[in-house]
């Protein structure tokens, strides 16, 4: 199935003849040694998506691994180059052919090389949840005790997609873009635990969250914790959603003071720490510019970028050292203001209706439970936002 996906590539990334085998190309070894030779990060986070260090470590780990290794002509060094700057910019082979001097073959079959290695460090890198709970919730007494079993913010995005006209009617999404839907599972420190990519726009993030559960590599929730999510999901045991019906994103409250009740506190500060998955989509498109472009793969690769994009995110998160996107958006993520809007654009949430919801089969006994749960967490929530209400006013 790969060699046969690798073909197609090459056909769709050449749109040229492949061309006879070439002595070394000086121009891409010099590019590649000025870049990683450069007085700062620059020029390598413009090129390569990541700072000299980033890059320098994750071809060692490729290396040790045995995953990618020097061919006569190309170190791993230029290989990793050339996939990254076609990744990081959705450049087309034409330009990347000028910029490293190597032909279209070449460059197709360094790229798929480098792209399925980087796949195949998939459970090195996709962040496990903490048994514990995470520290964003337990230093913060707006989420602590309330949210203390929860493990991660779960969410669907859309990601353009390029596919044949036979094939476009299951991809075209309620705003009619062609795109593939892809959940994510994610921890509060900016890390994706958990990704499933490739189904068609058409479906439901309900549905997409229901097949992660049940297909073999699933998602899998620990017992007594649960996840986030937003209005598109239902409220079921493990996934706790907001109350329905009433108001739930931060640009409808003007602040703490503006709370009526148990409902609103509770999906005020829902929404607040839910909105952490929101920064991280940010940064991840930002870093990463073909997710917001269809790019001209066969639909298999596409797949394989959205999850590579996840891999290499994680990476750049655990490493130790800067990250410029990291650095600049690290403190929006806790404060909850919201600097990286520039980057990229939040898509519109639509309500859900009941035949979303039946795309997640769930007894009555079960929905009846979370609602319990939704219900304790927000009236002990209450009680106690009352009553610090009550001794603040007292205390002047």
């Amino acid at each position: 199935m790969e060699d046969s996906d690798d073909e197609e590539n090459i056909l769709l990334l050449d749109q040229i003849e492949k061309e006879s085998s070439q002595p070394l190309a000086p121009n891409a070894r010099k590019f590649v040694e000025e870049v990683l030779n450069d007085h700062d990060n620059t020029n390598c986070c413009e090129n390569f998506r990541m700072t000299k260090e980033h890059f320098s470590n994750l071809c060692v780990i490729l290396q040790t691994k045995g995953l990618l290794r020097h061919t006569n002509r190309i170190k791993v060094e230029e290989q990793l180059a050339i996939f990254l700057y076609t990744f990081g910019h959705n450049q087309r082979i034409r330009a990347v052919q000028k910029r490293f001097d190597y032909s279209g073959e070449t460059i197709s079959r360094h790229f798929n090389n480098v792209l399925n290695a980087i796949m195949s460090l998939s459970s090195d890198y996709f962040d496990s949840q903490d048994p514990e709970c995470p520290q964003e919730i337990l230093e913060d007494t707006r989420f602590f005790p309330y949210f203390k079993n929860c493990v991660g913010v779960v969410d669907g995005m859309h990601i353009p997609v390029m596919v044949g006209v036979d094939e476009q009617g299951p991809f075209r999404n309620r705003h009619g873009v062609l795109s593939q839907n892809v959940m994510a599972a994610c921890s509060f420190g900016s890390q994706f635990q958990y990704v499933l990519a490739g189904w068609e726009g058409s479906a439901t993030d309900s549905c997409v969250l229901n097949a992660a559960l049940t297909r073999h590599s699933k998602l899998r929730v620990p017992e007594g914790k649960f996840y986030l999510v937003d209005e598109d999901y239902r409220n079921t045991p493990g996934f706790i959603a907001p109350y329905p019906g009433v108001r739930y994103q931060l640009s409808e409250f003007s602040g703490a003071d503006d709370l009526q009740n148990a409902q609103e506190l509770f999906n005020f500060r829902h929404s607040l720490l839910r909105s952490t998955i929101e920064g991280t989509f940010k940064i991840w498109k930002a870093r990463f510019p073909i997710l917001t472009a269809a790019p001209l793969y066969p639909l298999q690769t596409q797949v394989k970028l959205v999850i590579a994009a996840c891999i290499l995110h994680n990476y750049i998160r655990k490493e130790k050292g800067e990250d410029w996107l990291f650095n600049m958006c690290e403190d929006a993520l806790w404060q909850h203001t919201d600097p990286t809007a520039t980057l990229a654009e939040k898509e519109p949430v639509a309500h859900v209706s009941d035949s979303y919801l039946s795309d997640f089969p769930c007894s009555e006994m079960e929905l009846e439970m979370a609602s319990e749960l939704r219900d304790s967490i927000a009236a002990e929530m209450w009680n106690d936002h009352i009553r610090d209400s009550s001794n603040l006013r007292s205390d002047h």
